[in-house]
């Protein structure tokens, strides 16, 4: 993939998850269209990439996070963002300072491959299992607030698949 400015590139598309049943019918139509080569890409990662990526920030609250928490300051000013996010969605184009490559977590493997590894994420999620693990950005976090920022999350990068 290219360099290309996720802040404003062309073909992203708008979606909009209002439950995790959404999420996981939108990973399986993603996974059919790949399947019958209709998937297209529209920013700098392959749709391995993407569901990897998402599969894993599911993962880490209950795995432990691979980057360190933010300082102070910038959780207290995220805080005051995360109603807006949980509500509105997540800016494209965000890198998290000090992390090569602004983000962590985004194996480019098989579509397939990644498709059930975050459907297994998903299920997980949705389930009552604990999450010993906080946020590095947020903090704790409610396990409401969680499945949401996990759905805003998703709409944000599954806006770059179109099929």
């Amino acid at each position: 993939m290219d360099n290309a400015d996720t802040r404003t590139s062309d073909g992203y598309r708008l979606v909009r998850l209002r439950s995790i049943d959404e999420y996981k019918a939108e990973v399986l139509r993603i996974g059919h269209a790949a399947e019958s080569s209709q998937l297209k890409s529209t920013g700098n990662w392959s749709a391995g990439q993407i569901m990897s990526h998402l599969a894993n920030w599911i993962s880490y609250p209950y795995e432990g996070f691979p980057i360190r928490q933010a300082p102070f300051f910038v959780r207290w000013m995220l805080r005051f963002q995360l109603r807006k996010m949980l509500r509105s969605g997540m800016p494209r184009g965000v890198r998290i300072p000090g992390v090569k490559g602004g983000t962590v977590g985004a194996e480019d493997i098989a579509t397939a491959d990644a498709a059930s590894r975050l459907l297994v994420a998903i299920d997980r999620l949705q389930s009552d299992e604990e999450a010993p693990f906080d946020s590095p950005a947020f903090g704790k976090m409610s396990h409401e607030d969680r499945i949401l920022l996990n759905l805003r999350h998703a709409e944000l990068h599954l806006g770059f698949l179109s099929y």
